[in-house]
């Protein structure tokens, strides 16, 4: 649907949805296969997946901490990887890579529910940082950015927020 929007109000570009289940690796390379058949690759990624449980670091489900590093760390860090080696291969120099965070990557919020969750958002700000290095180190132009999320989840109405 946001794609058809995207044409019929006349933005350049192309914009392709496809699902993709990021706690599995195969799902995310094939996603980049899929992108490379169609498109020749990927000029631009924006990290933008993530998810929260409320599993409090004392007496938190492993399954859930384990969900939250898969979607928001190891997820965020392959499609980073898998970015940068499509614009390499096609001499692209000038692409970016987008990893949307959250406020709880900058601070501790007093909530034991969110604090597994604030740990994985803090990795989005190393990782980031982390990326820039290494691209600045590969003397490419690509730009890797971390950006916060204008509506915070913790400040909306959704499952993060506690009553």
């Amino acid at each position: 649907a946001l794609a058809a929007e995207c044409q019929t109000a006349g933005y350049s570009g192309v914009l392709i949805p496809y699902k993709c289940d990021l706690t599995r690796v195969e799902d995310i390379q094939s996603m980049f296969a899929a992108i490379k058949a169609k498109h020749k690759g990927v000029d631009v990624c924006i990290n933008n997946a993530g998810l929260a449980h409320p599993e409090p670091l004392l007496s938190g489900k492993t399954s859930g901490w384990k969900n939250m590093l898969d979607v928001n760390v190891l997820a965020l860090s392959i499609c980073a990887r898998e970015a940068y080696q499509s614009m390499k291969e096609r001499n692209i120099d000038d692409g970016h890579i987008i990893n949307l965070n959250s406020i709880s990557g900058h601070i501790v919020i007093n909530s034991s529910d969110v604090h597994f969750f604030t740990a994985t958002k803090y990795a989005v700000s190393a990782l980031t940082e982390g990326l820039r290095q290494e691209l600045r180190e590969a003397k490419t132009h690509i730009r890797a950015t971390v950006r916060l999320q204008c509506c915070l989840p913790s400040f909306k109405n959704t499952p993060l927020v506690l009553v």
